[in-house]
């Protein structure tokens, strides 16, 4: 029996604008034989989604913005990392040499295929090999980025530039964020988007009603920094919300005000959309002069 794709690519009928929708960690799809090898059970281990992110952007392809969204599970393989960024403590073989060992994701835990869930719990009951590790990367890691390089380089080809919206989903801010926080833009510290589209983005966000910080306590991961290149036309902000403005996280499910939600982030996606093609090359530094 084929296995199932592990990303969906949802594509409008008809691309409108320059802009590229992601959810990379949103999968819901565990395999069993990972759930069989874990300490933990699949309850604990959601702790690591980005719970119906998908869902909340779904209305981007009728807007006509294409949609990429990852199948599996982060805990599985995670996309915002670099494609070998693992622990030597969970492996029984050497690793070899091109692996980074050594980067805060990996002593934090959080690699491409994390040691830990969100909360810091332990996620396998044994080590793994390798070849399990490259297995995921190529099946999982490589078909997401692969698809992403191909939409920025189509979306260059259609409109002269790609703005990327990746889209995440973070636990409830804690006090040290302030009283809310309902959403935070990462754009690298204005290393992979420029600031007039960070600011553009983070007025639509205020317009709407929400309470936004940028850069703290998320400035973006591998996709930001990877694929935001502002001198050459292609632009990355990161959002993240609040999981409390639309699901119980300790169960898992949506909450009564997920519908109102994903309707005022449609409103927003409209506003981007208008903004990237009347904002027009002049506003965000794509004229022929500023190149």
């Amino acid at each position: 029996m084929s296995q199932p794709p592990p990303i969906t690519l949802h594509r409008p009928a008809r691309w409108s604008t320059g802009i590229v929708l992601t959810s990379p960690h949103s999968g819901r799809r565990y395999p069993k034989a990972f759930l069989e090898s874990s300490r933990l059970d699949e309850r604990a281990i959601r702790g690591s989604e980005d719970s119906f992110i998908d869902r909340l952007f779904a209305d981007g392809p009728e807007l006509g913005l294409p949609l990429l969204a990852a199948e599996f599970p982060r805990a599985w393989c995670d996309v915002n990392r670099e494609p070998w960024e693992l622990d030597p403590a969970m492996f029984a073989d050497a690793l070899p040499p091109h692996v980074n060992t050594a980067s805060p994701r990996v002593a934090a835990g959080l690699g491409t295929l994390a040691r830990v869930v969100g909360n810091g719990e332990a996620i396998y009951a044994r080590k793994l090999a390798f070849a399990e590790a490259k297995e995921r990367i190529e099946n999982c890691w490589r078909p997401f980025h692969e698809t992403l390089a191909g939409l920025i380089e189509e979306s260059l080809d259609l409109f002269g530039h790609c703005l990327v919206l990746d889209c995440h989903s973070m636990p409830t801010p804690r006090a040290r964020l302030g009283p809310r926080c309902d959403i935070v833009l990462g754009d690298g510290h204005g290393t992979a988007c420029r600031p007039e589209w960070s600011r553009r983005t983070q007025l639509f966000f205020e317009e709407l009603g929400f309470t936004v910080r940028r850069n703290d306590p998320y400035a973006g991961g591998f996709i930001t920094r990877h694929y935001g290149r502002p001198r050459e036309k292609v632009e990355v902000i990161q959002i993240e919300i609040s999981r409390g403005l639309y699901m119980d996280e300790q169960n898992f499910t949506d909450r009564p005000g997920f519908d109102t939600l994903r309707a005022t982030l449609t409103r927003f996606m409209e506003r981007m959309i208008a903004a990237n093609r009347l904002g027009g090359a002049m506003d965000f530094g794509f004229s022929a002069a500023a190149e």
